[in-house]
């Protein structure tokens, strides 16, 4: 059952995962299409990620009353509910509205299954349940490039995904009666941890420690939100500059993105095997050197060919970084705070999410998309001073 019980929670995960790629893959066409601004994906990115933060701070709270399975199975639904509205969405106002729930539709359960995994689950299952994350974001640009070239019709493409997360959504239901057993499974290891927070020792509260106040929580912090930062960059913007600068047409800038993201799943696929004999600090650290040399080639004027390896490079390079990072929650905070900090963590994610990738996009209206490899290679910098600033407050025997 324990095994059925994963392959629920990463099919979960595909959920999570078919949205985030659809924006900027469909862009360049949903741009002229309702007769919207370059920045306007930024608008549209920064309100999806918006109810994102909001649910994420919420998640303790909410995951408390409703359970897991709940959560995620309402999650889904909001999802596929607002992907449907997007494929019928006749302007930009309505994009922003349908934006609010689909953003809503994630955090809680983005922050609830990473601190179960987390917590009940060695690094490896981490790796696969975010490879799953990948699966679904690179499905993401497939469908929408397949509907596009066909008769451009990205409206399509938005419906086909809605499909899928509606057969998802039907799972979910049937198999909520298995998310209360394989609970009840765990009620003596969550008494358990809630009994042991890092540092403090059995039987003193959590609740009289703040999270923020712990050591290297806020550092931490700083690294995920460049890290989402970034990665959403790549995948919002990256069709619009290899359309308006690079030259390639709609069609295959969505193909190149999506082999972005296959670096990200794939990467994540090895990672899972690679964390039985590597820790996650050195993983993590080895994928922000890997993203950093795909940015270069990214920013440098080499042929198209370099360019199409650097997407590649970046998505393999953050393979690792995210679930490595996660599953090192309980290990360095106590796993009676884990839930709390994997909320904030999920909440300072996609405050990146929200705010770096329209920074890129406000200041490219106002100049030219050219300007992205440098918001890439100045994130991924900045993410990787933040993390090596953590790793070197913890003793290495804490991070295996």
């Amino acid at each position: 059952m324990a095994t059925f019980f994963l392959i629920i929670i990463y099919l979960a995960f595909i959920s999570l995962g078919l949205p985030d790629s659809l924006l900027g893959s469909a862009w360049p066409v949903m741009q002229s299409d309702i007769g919207a601004p370059l920045g306007a994906a930024g608008l549209l990115s920064m309100t999806i990620a918006g109810g994102t933060i909001v649910s994420s701070l919420a998640s303790g709270t909410v995951i408390k009353r409703l359970g897991t399975g709940k959560v995620t199975l309402i999650s889904c639904f909001m999802t596929a509910i607002s992907l449907l509205g997007f494929s019928f969405a006749p302007s930009l106002i309505w994009l922003i509205a349908l934006a609010v729930p689909l953003g809503l539709g994630a955090g809680s359960v983005d922050a609830g299954l990473n601190n179960y995994v987390a917590t009940h689950y060695k690094a490896h299952h981490m790796s696969w349940l975010h490879c799953f994350w990948g699966v679904g974001a690179t499905l993401g640009p497939v469908i929408m490039s397949g509907f596009i070239a066909e008769d451009a019709s990205w409206r399509n493409g938005y419906l086909a995904v809605a499909v899928i997360q509606f057969a998802l959504v039907v799972l979910l239901f049937v198999t909520l009666p298995l998310w209360k057993r394989v609970n009840n499974g765990h009620a003596e290891s969550r008494a358990e941890m809630e009994e042991n927070e890092a540092g403090l020792g059995p039987g003193l509260a959590t609740e009289a420690v703040n999270p923020l106040r712990m050591k290297g929580v806020k550092l931490t912090l700083v690294t995920f939100l460049f890290y989402c930062g970034l990665e959403t960059t790549v995948g919002l913007w990256g069709s619009s500059f290899l359309v308006n600068v690079k030259e390639l047409t709609a069609v295959t800038a969505a193909q190149w993105v999506s082999l972005y993201y296959a670096g990200i799943t794939v990467g994540r696929l090895i990672t899972g095997f690679v964390t039985l004999k590597v820790g996650n600090r050195i993983l993590a650290r080895s994928g922000q050197l890997i993203v950093l040399a795909g940015a270069a080639l990214i920013l440098l004027p080499l042929p198209s060919v370099c360019v199409l390896i650097g997407f590649i490079l970046v998505g393999i390079g953050c393979a690792p970084i995210y679930p490595c990072l996660l599953h090192e929650t309980p290990a360095r905070f106590g796993k009676g705070q884990s839930q709390k900090i994997m909320g904030y963590q999920m909440a300072v994610a996609y405050t990146g999410s929200t705010f770096l990738p329209p920074l890129l996009g406000w200041i490219a209206s106002r100049t030219t998309i050219g300007i992205f490899p440098y918001f890439v290679v100045a994130y991924g910098i900045a993410m990787l001073l933040a993390s090596e600033k953590v790793n070197r407050l913890f003793r290495p025997s804490r991070l295996n």
